[in-house]
């Protein structure tokens, strides 16, 4: 796993390092030669542009040139002011050193000369903007990054492109759209998250120092990003010797008149994620309709309401016996919100059956608690795992935020955060969903490796909630709570992988969500595969 820390950790990383006796000038001679390494570990690097910002990102910059030249590159820089008018100290002091050196630079050129000088390099080193940058670039950056962008040349950013928050990963102006990212001392919420995601091509950590990573555990991660291989604790092992029970069983409770595909695509997916017994439970009028689909999986019609076609509130009963001879429960999609709907979803919370609450159920304890579920942590306690699966809107209504929903992920960590630490115990975790998805436990938050823009369609979070479901059937009480995370994100990463597969398919605009759960169990075996499972590691 690969620490994540908010641009504001960093600094107190940096701080730290200058108390253990690295000066941030070593620290601004490490960085930029970082940038520098990776600028030639590219393939036919001859000529390199350097665009230096202003301050330290610029210093960086400026570093890196020198020593690219060094290594007998053409190199030119292009900044704004001579290197003596530059202000901040340390990058003044770099500067002024490289121009000692030999350096060549330009000073503000226009737009013509610089779309020269990009057009004749094989590598453009962007050191304009750093973490400390939010906003919109202005001029002269804003023309530069438009002339970068239009060059069509490979792009290296020194910590973060520039124009784009490494926090928020936002980018309301003009952003580079770099090739490389190589970021300093740890990985960054931004740079993982929306814009982030189409910007910073491949990241590279530079650690800097021997001292940075007991210093960014010590500075206590916002979230860790896992690797495939950190999932070989969460993963099943291929048994031969099971049954269509001891595979899991997944009850599904969801649908209405309105909305029936919704409970039809969760429980096709808890299937094909590998559930030996799947049965799905929807208002009287919808179980017809669902079992023509679902040939494999039976369909449970229950009492329901004429007026608004979902469950009555005699349902309640009968979903809560079903519920306890089930491995686990998937609750909320297509459901819809009313009274009958609040008591069947309070009433699955009081069952001791592990637990995924998606979509309607989640706008259910909206109501229930008045929007402030943080405030209701008697709601949450449970002994049997919990999952609430809500998208950045749920999540915001879940917590009085309905009006100012989380905007980033750092802002959704925060978010869930309020939900998990209410509790307090280590049988919640929060699947705080978005372009960057973080598994949030009460100990720790994981990112899994998001999924494809393809994933951006009506019910692929019906998809994911089966998935979930089918995995916590199998492995809630084998792993217990602390590594309730770990699986949900491993979920989240099948879903990811079987949307590729489907776009494979079908064409990366094409995909629909029942795409996704007929290749999730493609998926799960890809990624399992790459997990490098090794029977003999488990205790059976």
């Amino acid at each position: 796993m690969q620490p994540v820390l908010n641009v504001e950790d960093v600094r107190h990383v940096e701080e730290a390092l200058t108390n253990a006796g690295v000066s941030l000038a070593e620290l601004m001679r490490r960085a930029g030669s970082a940038a520098a390494q990776e600028v030639e570990r590219l393939d036919d690097v001859e000529s390199v542009v350097v665009l230096a910002g202003l301050g330290n990102n610029g210093g960086d910059g400026w570093v890196a040139a020198e020593r690219l030249m060094s290594r007998g590159m053409n190199v030119m820089v292009v900044t704004p002011v001579e290197p003596a008018a530059i202000e901040a100290n340390l990058a003044h002091v770099v500067a002024v050193n490289a121009q000692r050196a030999g350096v060549p630079f330009e000073v503000a050129p226009p737009r013509e000369r610089l779309e020269e000088l990009l057009e004749d390099a094989d590598v453009i080193l962007d050191a304009l903007l750093g973490t400390g940058f939010h906003g919109e670039p202005k001029a002269p950056f804003d023309i530069w990054i438009d002339c970068v962008n239009a060059s069509g040349v490979r792009v290296v950013a020194v910590d973060v492109p520039s124009g784009l928050s490494a926090q928020t990963g936002h980018a309301p102006g003009a952003c580079i759209m770099a090739d490389v990212t190589v970021t300093m001392l740890s990985l960054k919420p931004g740079l993982l998250s929306d814009e982030g995601r189409d910007v910073t091509g491949a990241i590279v950590v530079a650690p800097l120092a021997e001292q940075t990573e007991g210093l960014v555990l010590e500075a206590d991660p916002v979230a860790w990003r896992v690797e495939v291989e950190d999932y070989i604790e969460v993963t099943m092992p291929p048994l031969s010797a099971v049954d269509k029970y001891s595979r899991g069983t997944v009850l599904v409770v969801g649908g209405s008149t309105r909305y029936p595909g919704a409970a039809i695509l969760a429980a096709k997916a808890a299937a094909r994620a590998g559930a030996g017994y799947v049965t799905l439970a929807v208002p009287e009028p919808v179980a017809a309709i669902a079992q023509m689909h679902l040939v494999e999986i039976p369909v449970v019609g229950m009492p329901y309401d004429p007026h608004t076609g979902t469950f009555a509130a005699d349902a309640r009963e009968e979903l809560i016996k079903l519920a306890k001879r089930s491995g686990a429960v998937v609750a909320g999609p297509g459901m819809m919100v009313n009274a009958s709907t609040m008591s069947v979803v309070a009433g699955l919370l009081q069952c001791g059956v592990p637990l995924v609450l998606d979509a309607d159920a989640l706008n259910c304890l909206t109501e229930l608690t008045a929007g402030r579920l943080d405030s209701f942590p008697e709601l949450l306690r449970r002994s049997s795992p919990l999952v609430l699966t809500p998208h950045r809107r749920e999540l915001g209504r879940l917590v009085g935020m309905a009006d100012n929903p989380p905007e980033s992920l750092a802002e959704s960590l925060e978010a869930a955060r309020r939900i998990v630490w209410a509790e307090g115990g280590n049988e919640v975790c929060v699947v705080a969903k978005g372009t960057a998805t973080a598994c949030v436990g009460v100990d720790i938050a994981l990112l899994p490796k998001p999924g494809p823009a393809s994933l951006a369609t009506a019910g692929s979070g019906d998809v994911l909630a089966g998935i979930m479901g089918a995995s916590l059937s199998r492995g809630a009480e084998r792993f217990g709570g602390e590594n309730l995370p770990l699986m949900c994100a491993l979920a989240c990463e099948v879903h990811g992988y079987a949307a590729a597969i489907a776009a494979e398919r079908m064409g990366t605009r094409g995909v629909m969500a029942l795409d996704v759960a007929n290749a999730t169990g493609l998926a799960t075996d890809a990624l399992e595969e790459q997990a490098s499972f090794v029977e003999e590691d488990y205790e059976l």
